[in-house]
């Protein structure tokens, strides 16, 4: 995922592609690129292996610190076929002006394609030539995956191209593992999810109705995404009345358990608090969320909803009594609320204690196998936006070289973010989770500083957990001057892989019997 920086940059270009397609083979035809010196050159070598065919492949750089309006993001071409080695080639000459700067770099594909590659300080008569690869942070060595943040709009080319392709969810290596979701009683009701959806859906006009309800095998179900600005489908809370908000709050009081219903109310109260320390920005607020309801709400056939806004995204599918509850996003920037009627609130305090004290109850041997990387410069998150067919090597130390009181402590961290689903079902997903812990795998990030930023993942065949520290967007940290990861901004992220998210795999199990005329 690009860092959230990047957002704000890209979101001044992403509506105006055909404009920087334009300049960028203007640029090519006249052989410019935005040099302002020979004193210092540096050559940025870059192998492209992610993208197919890429149509004009580019480098943004721009000087730290970064002032929305005033500094100047330069933009050059690389070749338009790679040398005979596939590395596309291009040299950047920076003026004596910026010996001492941090220069901060990505890389583009012009269609929608971004990868922060991250920084580094100007050193006069020092060879700083980078030899990189698209999507790893390590060079060519290719182990240390870096990530983007995507931003396919509805209806777009780019969103129409990326939901041809098929969904099967994310995996290790692109290939799902089968038969890990059968259709089965769980002997938890869902009738009082139901009746909550009825209730609400009955209470809206036919305008309110029609903009929130869609077919269950839709793509809109995908199109969710964090940013507080992105274009929503649904009915949103301001557009309620208030008997209409409390309808929807008892469809997440019965969704939840009261531990998720508190984080989610939680988020919007931070939100709320945000708001007012970004009064310019009108898109951030404790009611900037929107629903949607999918399929016909019943006991025998699928149906579900969603949640969707600014550090809260929700996807619940429902299947006779059986519930997916992911993909689950849940953020927050600020992480404790320092004024106003809610002081003293704080986010995200027992998962990040919890990774952290896992993290270290691990031996040395232990956090060398379980550390992907030694630096916390930029996000880390993979399973956010679009990630739907994400792939995910396994990495990290594995749950069969933890001693028994580690793995309960992993199951206990793991726990925490399960029992954000109604009491009955978060005991069925972790006897899922404990039927694979063997196959689980503990992943972590972070710098010299035990007390500084960090990522953490945990992964198996049925579970996918992200916590990531990152990158300031609304609340900058004035003590350093560059955009690196801070602990006051957090992105959580639970996944189901192997084709279940949005209970895909039920559903097509389920669509399957149906056809063939056999009930469940």
């Amino acid at each position: 995922m690009v860092a959230e920086l990047f957002v704000s940059i890209i979101t001044n270009f992403k509506m105006k592609k055909t404009i920087l397609f334009l300049a960028f083979c203007l640029l090519a035809s006249l052989g410019f690129a935005q040099q302002n010196s020979t004193d210092h050159k540096i050559t940025f070598k870059l192998k492209i292996t992610e993208i197919e065919n890429p149509d004009s492949v580019g480098i943004l750089w721009f000087a730290l610190p970064y002032v929305d309006g005033k500094t100047v993001v330069n933009t050059t071409l690389f070749p338009k076929s790679p040398d005979k080695n596939g590395l596309y080639q291009q040299t950047l000459a920076f003026p004596d002006s910026l010996m001492g700067k941090t220069i901060q770099y990505f890389y583009t594909a012009v269609k929608d394609n971004y990868e922060n590659k991250g920084s580094f300080v100007l050193e006069k008569n020092k060879n700083q030539d980078r030899v990189e690869s698209w999507g790893f942070v390590d060079g060519l060595e290719s182990k240390v995956k870096s990530t983007q943040m995507l931003f396919l709009l509805p209806e777009s080319p780019t969103e129409k191209a990326a939901f041809e392709k098929p969904y099967v969810g994310i995996t290790t290596n692109g290939k799902p593992v089968k038969n890990l979701f059968p259709i089965k009683k769980t002997g938890f009701p869902t009738l009082s999810i139901k009746n909550a959806v009825t209730a609400f859906l009955e209470s809206l006009n036919a305008e309110q109705k029609a903009k929130c309800t869609f077919p269950i095998e839709t793509e809109e179900w995908r199109r969710w995404h964090n940013i507080e600005n992105w274009p929503r489908a649904g009915i949103g809370l301001e557009e309620m009345n208030q008997a209409q908000k409390d309808q929807v709050f008892t469809i997440l009081m019965e969704s939840l358990s009261a531990r998720g219903l508190k984080k989610a109310k939680n988020i919007m109260a931070m939100e709320a608090y945000l708001a007012t320390l970004v009064l310019e920005n009108k898109d951030l607020g404790g009611e900037k969320y929107w629903f949607t309801f999918f399929g016909t709400h019943s006991d025998t056939e699928p149906w579900g909803w969603q949640i969707e806004g600014h550090h809260l995204v929700i996807n619940y599918f429902v299947l006779g009594d059986q519930v997916v509850m992911s993909p689950v996003f849940m953020g927050s920037e600020p992480t404790l609320i320092e004024t106003g009627d809610n002081k003293g609130l704080r986010t995200y305090e027992i998962e990040e204690r919890k990774g952290l004290d896992f993290y270290q109850s691990l031996n040395t041997k232990q956090k060398k196998k379980a550390t992907l990387w030694h630096k916390k410069e930029f996000d880390f998150n993979r399973g956010e936006a679009f990630r739907d067919n994400e792939i995910i090597a396994t990495t990290g130390l594995s749950a069969k070289e933890l001693s028994k009181e580690q793995r309960s402590d992993l199951l206990d961290l793991i726990e925490e973010y399960v029992s954000s689903i109604r009491d009955g079902h978060s005991k069925i997903k972790m006897e899922e989770v404990k039927t694979h812990l063997q196959e689980t795998h503990f992943t972590w990030v972070q710098g010299d500083k035990i007390d500084g930023p960090f990522y953490y993942r945990i992964h198996s065949p049925v579970i996918l957990i992200e916590f990531d520290h990152q990158v300031p967007v609304f609340l900058p940290d004035k003590t350093t001057p560059n955009r690196v990861p801070v602990k006051t901004h957090i992105h959580t992220v639970v996944r189901t892989p192997n084709g279940n998210d949005y209970g895909k795999d039920l559903l097509k199990q389920h669509l399957e019997l149906h056809r063939k005329g056999v009930k469940h």
